[in-house]
């Protein structure tokens, strides 16, 4: 994403030196006070302390490239198999101790990737407490896992909706720097032509420095973090959609086929290599 932004700040930089401009030009320092400190106030002013600390958290997400691989994913799908064999052979009561406390589990602390993210984890224990507990029937586990995806995916869609909000704004913020550019330049109309066209030039790098910030930066950082988020919702999915199919019956191999064909398959072996990887996997839990 760093790549991007420098794409296009050298892009738009050079370009303007190619027709002659002077980069210096447009450093006025007053401009990026005015359209920078607005940004931020409507930033401010339109997300509660807790959305506010997610957006901040989503962009550095964002900047350090944190994302699933194919690792992460496989494994997630190891930790659900080797889960649901164990349910299968000996009664979910069987889960009940992996799920009360997972940091000591044996079967998760073989996967120390999913184990570390502790939303993830939390989700699939969750999902079986109350089934293990005998307090919901199989058949209303759906819903209640699709009850809590749905808040979860409500949460991360704050964080774009304020960025695309700012995203915006930021032309009409842009006019207003210029507007205020020119209130100064009518000011100071008897100083002469060249005070005069210094004015203008830093009215209008106002207009410039709204419409880049928009389109150059603000809104495709958005759209990057909601691509991270329908990537995020693809592990809570694959976790809610493996597990309803095993406790409503199916055999654990096939409901983990299940969940991994809601995830993305170009991080993930096809369906013939993802069997035998979980038949060997089988193999050394029989051990």
């Amino acid at each position: 994403m760093i790549l991007g932004f420098l794409i296009v700040v050298v892009s738009v930089l050079g370009a303007f030196v190619m027709g002659g401009g002077k980069p210096y030009v447009l450093l006025h320092l007053s401009e990026f006070v005015c359209i920078g400190g607005i940004a931020i106030g409507i930033l401010i002013v339109s997300s509660p302390p807790g959305l506010l600390r997610g957006i901040f958290r989503k962009v550095r997400d964002s900047f350090t490239g944190k994302s699933a691989d194919a690792e992460d994913y496989m494994e997630m799908l190891k930790t659900l198999y080797e889960l649901f064999v164990l349910g299968r052979r000996n009664g979910l009561i069987a889960l009940e101790d992996h799920m009360l406390d997972p940091q000591n589990s044996s079967i998760f602390q073989k996967y120390p990737r999913f184990l570390a993210d502790k939303e993830k984890v939390e989700f699939l224990c969750n999902g079986l407490k109350p089934l293990i507990s005998g307090r919901i029937k199989p058949e209303q586990l759906d819903g209640l896992m699709q009850a809590e995806l749905d808040a979860k995916a409500e949460e991360n869609d704050g964080p774009v909706h304020i960025l695309q909000l700012v995203g915006d704004s930021l032309p009409g913020i842009g006019i207003i720097a210029a507007v205020l550019g020119i209130i100064n330049t009518m000011a100071a109309i008897t100083d002469g032509p060249t005070k005069v066209g210094q004015r203008v030039a830093a009215a209008l790098t106002g207009t410039f420095l709204g419409v880049l910030g928009a389109y150059g930066f603000v809104n495709p950082l958005a759209h990057r973090i909601k691509m991270a988020n329908i990537n995020e919702m693809q592990f809570f999915v694959a976790i809610q959609k493996g597990v309803v199919s095993f406790v409503n019956g199916m055999p654990p191999l096939m409901a983990v086929e299940v969940a991994r064909r809601s995830l993305d398959t170009r991080l993930l072996p096809d369906s013939d290599e993802m069997e035998m990887l979980l038949k060997g996997l089988n193999s050394q839990i029989g051990r």
